[in-house]
């Protein structure tokens, strides 16, 4: 019971953070504009830290050479990377109003493909994650 509370209380935290975000940030009204401003810049920043993570991720796989370690941090770096291209693409639309998938796919399957990216990059970051959990439980 102890091990499923360290896991779940974390895990219901930032779910509730990440539902309450936007509450928050509306009740800020008055400081939107400067808000806005600024998230455009933060989020460029994001990019070079995520790369570097996938770079790491698979540098990191390659070092466990395989095994549970190993291939439960290559999952990772997969999932990452799938992220990383979405991050490029979401920054590329709101800098350059540039919508890949919508150019690619039309609006409708532009979304729908936007949609399965990320359920690529949970599943895989996911699957990653349990790996590793279960290679350091034992199970």
């Amino acid at each position: 019971m102890k091990s499923s509370l360290r896991i779940a209380v974390p895990t219901a935290a930032l779910f509730v953070g990440e539902v309450l975000h936007p509450f928050a940030a509306s009740a800020q009204g008055h400081m939107a504009t400067e808000s806005a401003a600024l998230q455009g810049w933060f989020s460029l920043v994001e990019v070079p830290a995520l790369f570097a993570a996938v770079i790491f991720g698979f540098l990191t796989a390659k070092a466990l050479r395989g095994g549970k370690l190993g291939t439960g941090m290559t999952l990772i770096a997969w999932g990452f990377l799938v992220m990383a291209i979405g991050h490029l693409h979401m920054q590329a639309e709101l800098h350059f109003g540039f919508n890949l998938f919508g150019v690619l796919f039309g609006d409708s399957a532009g979304a729908f493909v936007w949609f399965v990216a990320l359920v690529v990059t949970w599943t895989l970051t996911g699957a990653g994650f349990f790996k590793l959990y279960r290679a350091g439980s034992g199970a």
